[in-house]
């Protein structure tokens, strides 16, 4: 008994080849000209000689799949279960593309199984045969189908189904797998698909927000996953059988789970955030019903719509899940499979595994260049207050990466110094001396700036001026407030300004703000600073829409406190847990790499969160720290009079370990 196989080298026809390496008889394995190395790696894991695994040239897309005379010499009369499992099982492959692989590739199968006088035709189809079905879609079901133009890959899988039933005249089986996802022993998987378009915003969640924090998302319609080891298996099996000709096969989950119970599913096995409520399809149909509409009615709306899901790492095909009114019902099969020990792993018990092995092998992050180098190799990068703290180590950081950094602040003396230090390692700095509190100033250094490098390809705002006095004895210091703003946000915006259009016309550019944790918490006494601190991360946001079509990237990073000057005159921070400059110059480093939007520690997230939730619980808590930690003597004294500040309390000290990061 021998063995004919399409899409062998694929991620079920593999696993199903291991599976018939089990019995006798050859296996012959269709295969382009160009993918016999594959076969001959796989082939070598698999412990098979070429005698047992002989390659078969041949082309899906031809008559016949466009085999030699002298092969089909050899295999006519000998092949007695031919597998077609070629096919192109992806729901966001192009529809010409579909076309050609799901149907007329199913036509080329047919022809040839019949210039081999093949035994059975086992043809490897798809739940999504039944289009969007409505109801429970049972195994001798398949002209029921409904919606089938919904997407390309629901009609091709339907119509190449159709050529089995209608035009195969030997003996035929349909396998109809649910969505396959890796191996339920080892997670091994080679394609992205169904469960695996959330993992990156799962894992993003990750990292901005505690894997305790309840999250609001959809319940959505049932979702049928199957490990593809439970799905060869099942193949094996039922090809082996005898009397189940002309009969299709739900290799589906018989409890499956509804989209949002899925990535719950998930979310525990990568410690994210999970769906604590979720709204049901009695809200999300109509929901998706009208965004449909939209879609399809309104202008743009297509695009900005695969600009979110895209931002997401989800195409827009996704949307079919989130209301899927199809239940498969798998009875048949499961019969069949009695006494096989063949069955479906409950999810929970191999999600881990399939995380695992995704986030190891898969993860897109892994294939890009993540390397600072990478970034920034080559560009001009101007950094504002480079003279100290956080400013004088990002310098450092990117000129030893191979950035020709522009060095900007007041003080001369001190940026001299950190350019020596960078030319003497190598590096290449400039200085550009400014007063960024001064508009005029910042708009003739733009001036040289651009005059003398052409251009800044990534710009970082990090000059800043801190006052931490409570409002109460600032009634008449409205000068405060002028000297924030003038700084923190009039100083940067004027350079953002004066650099911008350059960046725009290049189609390139990063501006990288220094905003605060304090945007998020609010902490008491900085009414002045983190206002100002607000103004520009509020036009960052505004402009971003605005400059996104010209490849200009806008992050804001909320930083949490850090050991630099400008805290050292509140002498209780001393106490108080802090970031070194160079912790907070690789967060800024990490941006010039990813380019996100924003940069957060997840308590200032939480922060953010619980107060756009629960706005008077949160100034509870702010209250709290308002009275334990009072202003400075600074902040009180009057004609500079210096006055010995008490030691903060047991207290106090304990909160500020507590909330770490956020300043008080």
């Amino acid at each position: 008994m021998s063995y004919f196989v399409t899409g062998a080298t694929g991620f079920i026809g593999r696993n199903l080849v291991e599976r018939l390496l089990q019995r006798e008889g050859t296996i012959y394995a269709l295969v382009r000209a160009g993918s016999r190395g594959r076969l001959e790696e796989l082939r070598t894991g698999w412990g098979a000689d070429g005698a047992r695994v002989v390659p078969i040239s041949g082309d899906l897309t031809q008559p016949g799949l466009a085999i030699s005379e002298e092969d089909l010499l050899a295999m006519r009369g000998d092949v007695r279960h031919f597998f077609h499992l070629a096919a192109i099982y992806d729901i966001t492959a192009g529809a010409e593309t579909q076309e050609i692989a799901n149907v007329e590739g199913t036509r080329h199968a047919i022809e040839l199984a019949g210039a081999l006088d093949a035994g059975c035709f086992h043809h490897v189809s798809s739940i999504a045969a039944a289009g969007l079905y409505k109801g429970v879609w049972t195994e001798d079901m398949f002209d029921e189908a409904e919606r089938l133009d919904t997407n390309p890959y629901f009609r091709t899988k339907h119509e190449a189904e159709r050529l089995v039933r209608q035009d195969c005249p030997r003996a035929w089986r349909v396998y109809r797998p649910g969505i396959v996802v890796g191996d339920s022993r080892t997670g091994a998987i080679d394609k992205i698909d169904g469960p695996y378009y959330f993992f990156k915003s799962l894992q993003r969640a990750r990292k901005v927000l505690p894997a305790w924090l309840p999250t609001v998302g959809v319940e959505g319609g049932e979702i049928n996953i199957v490990p593809v080891d439970y799905v060869a298996a099942a193949i094996d099996y039922l090809a082996h059988e005898d009397g189940l000709d002309r009969r299709a096969f739900h290799l589906t989950d018989p409890n499956p789970r509804r989209a949002g119970e899925v990535i719950n599913v998930f979310a525990k096995a990568a410690d994210a955030p999970r769906m604590q409520w979720r709204a049901g399809t009695d809200v999300t149909e109509p929901a998706t019903g009208a965004l449909r509409t939209a879609l399809r009615l309104l202008p743009g709306s297509k695009r900005a719509v695969g600009a979110v899901l895209s931002e997401l790492g989800l195409p827009v095909s996704v949307l079919t899940y989130v209301d899927y009114p199809t239940r498969f019902d798998s009875l048949a099969t499961q019969e069949a499979l009695v006494g096989s020990g063949i069955e479906v792993p409950a999810l929970e018990s191999y999600a881990a595994r399939i995380w695992d092995y995704w986030e190891r092998n898969l993860d897109p992050d892994l294939f890009r260049d993540r390397s600072l180098a990478g970034a920034v190799r080559g560009k001009v990068v101007l950094i504002t207050g480079a003279s100290s703290g956080i400013g004088r180590a990002t310098a450092i950081k990117v000129a030893d990466a191979g950035a020709t950094v522009l060095l900007v602040a007041r003080s001369i003396d001190k940026l001299e110094e950190t350019k020596d230090e960078i030319i003497a390692a190598g590096g290449v700095a400039h200085i550009h001396r400014c007063d960024l509190a001064d508009v005029d100033d910042v708009a003739r250094m733009a001036d040289e700036v651009l005059t003398y490098h052409g251009h800044v390809d990534i710009l970082v705002n990090n000059a800043g001026r801190s006052i931490r006095r409570s409002v109460a004895l600032s009634y008449d210091r409205f000068h405060d407030y002028e000297r924030t703003i003038q700084l923190n946000y009039l100083g940067a915006l004027r350079l953002i300004l004066a650099l911008l259009p350059t960046m725009r016309a290049r189609k390139s550019g990063h501006i990288i703000n220094i905003s605060s944790i304090g945007t998020q918490t609010n902490p008491p006494r900085f009414s002045a600073y983190v206002a100002s601190k607000a103004a520009l991360d509020a036009f960052s946001r505004v402009i971003a829409s605005e400059v996104k079509d010209d490849k200009v990237h806008i992050t804001t990073i909320n930083m949490p406190l850090v050991r630099t000057p400008m805290i050292a005159p509140t002498r209780m921070y001393d106490m108080f847990p802090a970031i070194t400059p160079e912790e907070a110059a690789q967060m800024i480093a990490k941006a010039m790499v990813k380019h996100p939007k924003k940069v957060a520690t997840k308590l200032g997230n939480f922060g953010e969160l619980l107060y756009a939730v629960a706005p008077k619980a949160s100034d509870s808590i702010l209250n709290t720290a308002y009275k334990l930690f009072p202003d400075s003597q600074a902040a009180k004294g009057k004609d500079g009079e210096e006055r010995p500040e008490k030691a903060p309390s047991t207290e106090a000290v304990a909160f500020a370990h507590l909330m770490k990061g956020v300043h008080w």
